[in-house]
């Protein structure tokens, strides 16, 4: 975890950004683990551990492969600066995301690929599937914790989304 960390704080560092809350979605783990951690860098403390998505085309129980194609409903890598809170007419409350690595991420906004809830993301779903739900390329968080999730990272947050 701290190697992921480490990638994700030197990604920052590498775009010359500050940010107070860095958020990291570890698609090294499993969906049923706890991979979203939001870490206050001021406070130097975890604020909120929770679940988070892949896409669908990513992989089943482990995030195996990755995109930044349209219409390829897979996860993409690497650093996002967190927009403003909007509410999508699919999704409800949602917070938009914009990929900063070229090549790698820089489709997001054209992809439409946003942290939103999901019903797929919730303890229920893992019992009765073996993993969460799958996106269409957004890191889903569940409906219990998106208030809290655009409460942390609306405006100025960073996501930096780890993959093997």
């Amino acid at each position: 975890e701290s190697a992921v960390f480490e990638a994700g704080y030197s990604q920052m560092e590498r775009h010359g950004l500050q940010a107070r809350m860095l958020a990291i979605a570890d698609m090294t783990q499993p969906s049923t683990a706890k991979r979203l951690v939001v870490i206050d860098l001021e406070e130097k403390k975890v604020v909120l551990r929770t679940w988070v998505s892949h896409g669908q085309n990513s992989g089943e129980l482990m995030a195996e492969r990755f995109s930044n194609r349209d219409g390829s409903h897979q996860t993409s890598l690497g650093l996002y600066r967190v927009g403003s809170a909007i509410v999508s007419p699919k999704h409800g409350h949602a917070l938009l995301l914009h990929g900063l690595d070229q090549g790698v991420n820089d489709g997001a906004l054209r992809r439409e690929v946003i942290i939103h809830s999901a019903d797929y993301v919730s303890a229920e779903f893992i019992a009765a599937h073996g993993r969460l739900g799958r996106s269409w390329g957004c890191p889903a968080v569940s409906r219990d914790d998106m208030a809290r999730v655009i409460d942390l990272l609306a405006d100025d947050g960073l996501l930096y989304v780890a993959g093997a």
